[in-house]
């Protein structure tokens, strides 16, 4: 016989205790998703490029070490005081795997040595290629701030970038970029891509000259351009061509901007420095092609 009540008093009791455990499991639940969460890798990157990448989208804990290219004015891409606050490496087998990381990033072109030895340790390793347009470089941000966790600092970066590098309209000025030793970068490079947003036209295939290539002296001083992006310009000296006097009687409205040999090699965040740096010139340069 059933006793009157106890049914509704045996409801109640069970309704106390879920109410019991779900105040428990929601006071568990902080403890339980931090032991869930994962741990944020270990990152050494062995290209400065992408140095100048990771010391923007991971937290400076995770960066276990730097190339050592970045601790050098000339070849780094972020600044000097940033890039000593990090153990650097100049990318041997030995150093990287002396670090135990999580994960290696580097360039396209590793040392076999080094991909053997973390191959061995199961250590991943991430290879980004030269980027070629400022696509390429966007897409190369947000996959590595994917990769070390924190994939919304990679939006963040990739949309400066991109806001950075919008195309310029108008009239485009002939020009090329003056490397060390005369290199000038041609169609399918970075810099090439720049030049065309930041509303100049690279004369380099004017020249006849390849991808990277040499432009002798006297093809310059036979035909001109508009502009010259000097890396000598900015590194305080004077380059041939630059001092040359038949390119100043023969182009008299020419002009020479200083373009930092940092701002030659690197996309991601180099992009932003090196837009600024093109359409600062355009100006100054005026408007006839």
């Amino acid at each position: 016989m059933a006793i009157p009540g106890a049914r509704r008093t045996a409801a109640c009791g069970c309704a106390i205790e879920m109410r019991r455990g779900a105040i428990l499991l929601l006071a568990a639940a902080p403890a339980l998703l931090s032991a869930a969460a994962p741990r944020a890798p270990r990152i050494v990157s062995i290209n400065p490029c992408l140095d100048a990448v990771l010391v923007r989208v991971a937290d400076p804990a995770q960066i276990a070490s730097i190339s050592a290219y970045s601790q050098y004015a000339r070849a780094s891409s972020i600044p000097r005081a940033v890039a000593r606050r990090f153990n650097a490496n100049a990318g041997t087998a030995e150093e990287v795997v002396a670090l135990r990381p999580d994960l290696v990033v580097a360039g396209g072109h590793v040392a076999p040595a080094t991909v053997a030895a973390l191959a061995r340790l199961r250590v991943p390793l991430a290879q980004y290629a030269v980027p070629a347009t400022v696509e390429e470089s966007v897409a190369q941000v947000r996959d590595l701030a994917l990769r070390v966790g924190h994939p919304a600092r990679g939006v963040a970066l990739a949309a400066r970038i991109t806001a950075a590098a919008s195309p310029v309209r108008g009239a485009r000025l002939p020009a090329i970029i003056f490397g060390p030793g005369g290199l000038v970068p041609g169609a399918g490079t970075l810099p090439d891509d720049l030049l065309a947003r930041a509303g100049y036209r690279n004369m380099s295939a004017a020249y006849g000259l390849a991808r990277w290539d040499v432009l002798p002296l006297e093809h310059l001083v036979a035909a001109p351009p508009r502009i010259v992006f000097s890396v000598a310009a900015a590194e305080g000296g004077g380059d041939r061509a630059e001092r040359h006097p038949a390119l100043r009687r023969l182009a008299p409205g020419l002009r020479i901007a200083a373009f930092p040999a940092r701002l030659l090699n690197c996309g991601g965040p180099t992009i932003v420095e090196a837009m600024r740096t093109l359409r600062a010139a355009r100006p100054a340069a005026g408007a006839r092609g």
